[in-house]
């Protein structure tokens, strides 16, 4: 069976590239896209299918209301603009919904911290809108009454992440770009230079690949791939789960979700955490999410976790009570302890780049990512100061603590 987007070409991994990108997911893709578009011959490198790991288990968020003020939102909102400048002649490809996010308070207290929030975005450039408690039902017909507060982001959107990563790879292979399925990256070939060592090839299952640069897009294997560099990349998994409801009738009409997400993708609690996610499709099915728990890479599904996740969601939409489940699914999000992706060169392995570290704001940010690790690598200035998402911030942290 080929993988979905390959058009039947799985290139043979023994050839050359200028860049070898390892992980054909949807940052992996996006990478490939923007550096094959400035001319780089580039090698995806795949050891699953297109899209096969947290890429194909995620929600499809495009979101600017879910960062507090700070570098992460700045890259949400870079990225957000070249979702609808750069890339905007191909968003049907990958369903693009400028649907708008609506982010919800049920207590006073709750409804002042999101209000906060969302004063301090603004700040930063994010379009949001207060909604007075009483009109938050003009938004949302079928959400719970008395609910405290509300803010309306009209930059937020949804995308199909499979959808996603096929087409961003097919416009890169168009472009000159090989993708290798199949492919396992088992080590890297390094050679001694002054002051350290540069990576000239990439081992993998189908043989070596030589090249003059490598980057890491492997999602939550990318602390495993960094170690086979020599190199710690404090990068792990961080399990969630997704209820997927038969079609329904039109009953949400934004992404919508409690102010409490917001405080859980900052959370550094090891255990499960649960808020209220909720958002339509283009097909009538409802994505309710979400839940965030370290299990390492534990892949069974947990119904205490499935409960307090369908819970969550009909204690804000009430008529969900009566939906049907369709299915569920477990995804892998790469965590990063400071909360903020790890993209740029690697100082202590020359040609080795990161691109990883998003967790569960993978897809929004996958477009601002490759655009910035392809204009990094051209030797351009970035629109983006790098140095706040380096992973020498990590080195530094480490002696720091030393």
């Amino acid at each position: 069976m080929q993988a979905p987007g390959s058009n039947g070409r799985s290139a043979a991994a023994p050839r050359g590239a200028d860049v070898v990108v390892i992980g054909a997911g949807a940052v992996g893709a996006a990478c490939a896209y923007f550096l094959a578009s400035k001319g780089f011959a580039v090698h995806v490198l795949e050891r699953g299918g297109v899209a096969a790991g947290s890429s194909s288990a995620g929600e499809g968020n495009v979101l600017v209301s879910d960062k507090v003020a700070g570098y992460e939102l700045d890259l949400a909102l870079y990225s957000r603009a070249t979702w609808s400048e750069e890339l905007a002649e191909y968003a049907d490809r990958w369903e693009f919904e400028a649907k708008g996010g609506l982010v919800v308070a049920a207590s006073a207290a709750a409804g002042r911290a999101l209000l906060e929030l969302a004063a301090g975005q603004r700040q930063r450039g994010v379009d949001a809108r207060d909604v007075d408690p009483v009109a938050i039902g003009d938004f949302e017909p079928h959400i719970r009454a008395g609910l405290a507060a509300a803010v309306h982001y009209p930059q937020d959107a949804q995308v199909q992440p499979m959808l996603l990563t096929a087409n961003l790879l097919k416009l890169a292979r168009e472009r000159g770009a090989l993708v290798s399925t199949g492919a396992n990256v088992v080590g890297f070939d390094l050679r001694p230079e002054a002051g350290g060592r540069r990576v000239v090839g990439v081992r993998t299952s189908q043989g070596t690949v030589s090249c003059g640069h490598v980057v890491n897009a492997g999602g939550p294997w990318a602390g495993a791939i960094a170690a086979m560099a020599g190199v710690e990349l404090p990068i792990m998994p961080r399990r969630g789960f997704v209820l997927v409801t038969e079609p329904l009738p039109p009953t949400i009409n934004h992404k919508v979700y409690a102010g409490e997400y917001v405080a859980s993708t900052q959370s550094e609690n090891l255990g499960l955490e649960v808020s209220a996610v909720v958002e339509g499709t283009q097909s009538g099915t409802v994505l309710i999410g979400s839940s965030r728990e370290h299990v390492g890479f534990e892949a069974a599904m947990s119904l205490p976790a499935l409960r307090a996740i369908a819970n969550a969601a009909v204690a804000l939409f009430p008529r969900l009570a009566g939906a049907r489940v369709l299915r569920s699914y477990a995804g892998f999000r790469p965590y990063s302890p400071d909360h903020l992706p790890v993209i740029g060169s690697d100082a202590r392995v020359a040609g080795l780049w990161h691109a990883g570290g998003h967790e569960g704001a993978g897809i929004g940010l996958s477009v601002g990512t490759g655009k910035l690790i392809s204009q990094a690598l051209a030797g351009e200035v970035t629109d983006i100061d790098l140095e706040p998402f380096s992973p020498a911030r990590f080195a530094a942290a480490a002696s720091a603590s030393a």
